[in-house]
């Protein structure tokens, strides 16, 4: 196992690792656990019910989060040959086919909230947008409980699990 650091040996005392923290108490202590020399960015993890090896059970959908995400926007073309050719003339930032998915295995949807700079509140309302939509977006075959688990974390911080029921999932 690699030695901890002196900066993980400080964080490791600060969030319990079976503990579900309500989403204020949560988003509170992954803002102070945001201990980098540069704005670090806020993720959530989302564990699903779902198989997304079957088609009725995807998930797919976009989100426009109400404060933002801090970041500029980029876009992306999934495209081959003269079409390629003519999203980059457009002024796509990406271009490319196959090499540019990703697949999603195991029901985890992953996403950025905002920066650690962003007030709670405004990261709040990023993660009640992000859930709803996510909600939403529930696929007909998803039975039983849909959303199985959260969890937040900064780009260098530890991750911190959340009650789903204080998200409103």
């Amino acid at each position: 196992m690699a030695k901890l650091t002196r900066k993980a040996k400080a964080l490791a005392g600060t969030v319990e690792p079976l503990t579900l923290y309500p989403v204020d108490e949560a988003l509170a202590l992954v803002k102070a656990n945001a201990t980098a020399k540069f704005d670090e960015t806020i993720e959530v993890a989302v564990n699903l019910n779902v198989d997304p090896r079957h088609a009725d059970q995807m998930v797919r959908g976009v989100v426009t989060l109400p404060k933002g995400t801090g970041k500029t926007v980029r876009v992306g073309v999934f495209a081959r040959g003269p079409k390629a050719d003519e999203a980059r003339e457009a002024g796509a930032d990406v271009v490319g086919a196959e090499d540019l998915l990703e697949i999603v295995q195991a029901g985890i949807i992953h996403g950025r909230l905002g920066k650690a700079s962003f007030s709670p509140e405004d990261l709040k309302a990023n993660l009640a947008a992000f859930m709803d939509a996510l909600i939403k977006a529930k696929p007909s075959g998803a039975k039983g409980k849909y959303v199985e688990k959260i969890a937040l974390s900064s780009t260098m911080g530890k991750g911190v699990k959340v009650d789903p029921a204080t998200v409103g999932a």
